[in-house]
């Protein structure tokens, strides 16, 4: 816990926040990608506010080019189905916005704030139902299980410019 004390009389783990609040070990990170689709209209900060309104905090963000080969890996799960060559070149197409989201039950609540991933099928005021242009195009990425998070924010983060 952090004491009353002036900072500089504090110990170096106090100002390294070694001593954080049992409730901030509750929190969750999870991956976003804002897909080509949506960075070509300028949406990334109406998608961004979408985020932030539902409470959850940007905690690493960068604008990319990926490179199809990139693409490729980011989305090997994918490798044997129908649509993944379609899904890098769509990817390696433009530039997207690779961020970390951070907050109590991230990753569902991401996933409920991007909504379905078929924007026909996606409730009214989702990232997807407002901004998606079709199921290939369908404006964010988001991971779907911790595991999945992990590895996702490892391919694209260092620890270091994880600054939550």
């Amino acid at each position: 816990m952090l004491t009353g004390r002036p900072i500089e009389q504090r110990g170096p783990a106090d100002r390294c926040g070694a001593h954080k609040k049992e409730t901030d070990m509750a929190l969750e990170r999870t991956f976003s990608i804002i897909k080509p689709d949506a960075t070509r209209r300028n949406l990334t900060g109406k998608i961004n506010a979408k985020f932030e309104d539902a409470g959850l905090r940007i905690v690493a963000q960068k604008r990319i080019h990926m490179t199809k080969e990139q693409a490729g890996v980011f989305y090997a799960v994918h490798a044997e189905r129908p649509f993944y060559g379609e899904l890098c070149d769509f990817m390696s197409s433009a530039p997207v916005v690779v961020q970390v989201l951070e907050g109590e039950n991230a990753i569902a609540k991401n996933r409920e704030i991007m909504g379905a991933t078929n924007p026909a099928d996606a409730a009214p005021g989702t990232i997807r139902a407002e901004f998606a242009e079709s199921v290939g195009e369908n404006s964010v990425h988001g991971s779907d299980a911790p595991e999945t998070a992990a590895v996702e924010i490892a391919y694209f983060f260092s620890g270091l410019e994880l600054v939550g």
